[in-house]
């Protein structure tokens, strides 16, 4: 019993073992009272060895007084025979685990009938249990997010895809900021398909997709809706000069020839644009329709060039 007190018939410690000696370091508990030196919470109104002995047999509850939170104990009290006073057998109870971490007990430290190892394993085991829980439980959320995140991507160019421009621009129609959209289409992108093969093409589209997310805002949503459109909205910006501006430079950009092993890449753009302050109910839907018509009047007009759409076909703005 590693963790036994020893007590005079008088209730003066007269011995403990080599546990609670390890427990207490420096500090001695011989000749001192067991009702001065511990707390007896459980059964109540223990105060001599008289009431001790009255619940001999019994669980008890104590605390060392003075002591840390895991200086509490569980016991039993056994006499040692008329006037050879009594003898408490001690253990931590559910404080096992504080006491074993802040006093660097192991197994030695306990009797080999004591169940407190038992419970540290359970404890470990626990432990090890949520700990392997929570990292699946990470794992699946990163999972989870990741295919999100794939569900909304084009795997081509890393743009957002059709999906999530759809979402992108439901959220806005339930706003109350004004918005614009761009639609773009590459110029003489079949050719370099044709021409240099679908491989190069595809270094295209990446050139491309660097290019728009270079020219946008970070709340800007840039989707790839097609083989080579691309859509650009633009939350809180619908000043027309602003919008021509980033226009010209995406083109310019654009406009720049592409390498690719050893070849040259030449395309262009065609944009059109949407405004939702010339809709008296902003339709993301329509407004998706009369950019596009914008787009394909850029064409019609030449190629390489942004067109804004507005009310009346004469007004529209050229860039």
């Amino acid at each position: 019993m590693p963790m036994h007190l020893m007590v005079a018939d008088d209730g003066r410690i007269i011995g403990y073992g080599p546990t609670l000696t390890k427990l207490l370091a420096e500090q001695s508990l011989i000749g001192r009272c067991l009702f001065e030196a511990f707390d007896l919470r459980r059964p109540s109104g223990l105060l001599t060895m008289g009431d001790l002995r009255a619940h001999e047999g019994e669980k008890l509850r104590l605390s060392l007084r003075g002591g840390a939170r895991t200086m509490a104990f569980r016991g039993l009290a056994v006499s040692l025979g008329e006037g050879a006073g009594m003898v408490l057998n001690l253990s931590f109870g559910i404080s096992v685990v504080d006491a074993v971490r802040d006093n660097a007990l192991t197994d030695r430290d306990f009797a080999p009938t004591d169940l407190a190892i038992e419970m540290m394993y359970l404890v470990e085991a626990k432990t090890a249990a949520m700990a392997a829980l929570r990292g699946l439980a990470q794992r699946l959320e990163d999972d989870k997010q990741l295919a999100q995140v794939q569900a909304l991507t084009d795997t081509l160019t890393g743009l957002r895809n059709r999906r999530a421009l759809s979402l992108a621009l439901q959220a806005l129609g339930r706003s109350q900021t004004g918005f614009a959209l761009m639609h773009i289409d590459l110029d003489y992108f079949k050719s370099v398909n044709d021409t240099l093969g679908h491989a190069a093409g595809d270094h295209v589209l990446k050139v491309v997709a660097e290019i728009l997310q270079r020219e946008t805002r970070e709340e800007d949503t840039v989707a790839r809706v097609g083989g080579d459109e691309f859509v650009i909205a633009f939350p809180d910006m619908t000043e027309i000069a602003r919008l021509e501006s980033v226009a010209r430079r995406i083109i310019a950009e654009l406009s720049v020839p592409i390498a690719f092993d050893g070849q040259t890449c030449r395309i262009s753009a065609s944009i059109g644009i949407a405004l939702s302050n010339h809709y008296e109910h902003p339709d993301p839907d329509r407004m998706q329709t009369d950019a596009d018509e914008a787009l394909y009047a850029s064409k019609r007009a030449g190629r390489g060039q942004a067109q804004v759409y507005l009310p009346r076909e004469d007004e529209r703005h050229r860039a």
